[in-house]
């Protein structure tokens, strides 16, 4: 029997049929694909903050940074014990990369000085809380336990080296600062120079100033850069035939050294 033979064309019709339908079916498993994949995406986790690492704090400092806040440094005529000096001592911490401290002393005619540089790189663990706000709220307990006064609307923190900004009732902000019951630092830091808050300084700041007892004066500068907070703690111990050191001279060295780490964290 002659098998019966099919015209060119008809071939050709039935593969272009088998090809659209083809296509097709697989254009629809690409849309249904990516509904899927928009229904089962995770949530959009909090930001990470700024910073991933730490600068060592003893490297961050520079030789004239030292010299301006402790004086007796190089007054030390022996070049190894000086070098020593300038290099700090680092405090051991578990992850150099989550914080990094460093302190120095120096000692001159009739004054002891001490300095002390802390880095911290806040991590939030929590996926709903970035970075930047769980240092915010790192930084906030600090404040706190400094009992530095929060600013009210009216008014706006200290911009300026030892002044403070005035309110509308014709005082300055910072003369609102409370100041611990028993604190000597009531009646022995000018009321502008007081714990207060500052504003031309990272993200948020402070500074406190303390007097202790034998005229120990004790300034703190807090700052807060994205999720990196820094902590200098700047004393000096007068001899006994000294007068208490100064507020105002203390307070501008403490924030100068604040501004300069500040620029360089970048």
């Amino acid at each position: 029997m002659q098998r019966k033979a099919y015209a060119p064309g008809a071939v050709m019709l039935l593969a272009a049929l088998l090809a659209a339908c083809t296509g097709g079916s697989g254009g629809d498993n690409a849309a249904d694909g990516s509904r899927s994949g928009d229904l089962t995406a995770s949530p959009t986790a909090a930001q990470p903050g700024k910073y991933r690492t730490l600068a060592d704090a003893c490297s961050a400092m520079s030789q004239g940074m030292l010299d301006a806040l402790l004086p007796g440094i190089k007054q030390i005529t022996d070049a190894e014990q000086r070098d020593r000096a300038y290099g700090g001592e680092a405090e051991p911490t578990y992850n150099n990369d989550r914080r990094s401290a460093c302190r120095w002393k120096a000692e001159s005619a009739g004054t002891t000085d001490h300095l002390h540089v802390d880095f911290e790189r806040v991590v939030s663990y929590d996926t709903a809380v970035s970075d930047d706000s769980r240092a915010h709220e790192v930084y906030a307990g600090k404040a706190k336990a400094a009992n530095i006064p929060v600013p009210s609307p009216s008014s706006s923190t200290d911009s300026g080296s030892g002044s403070a900004s005035a309110s509308p009732g014709g005082s300055s902000s910072a003369s609102t600062a409370t100041t611990p019951s028993g604190s000597p630092s009531a009646s022995s830091t000018p009321t502008d120079l007081q714990p207060r808050a500052l504003d031309d300084l990272g993200d948020e700041a402070f500074v406190n100033d303390q007097l202790g007892t034998a005229q120990q004066r004790t300034v703190t500068v807090v700052f807060r850069t994205s999720n990196v907070i820094v902590t200098i703690e700047y004393d000096e111990q007068p001899g006994p035939a000294e007068t208490a050191p100064s507020s105002q001279e203390m307070q501008d060295r403490a924030r100068k050294l604040a501004q300069r780490l500040a620029g360089s964290l970048g």
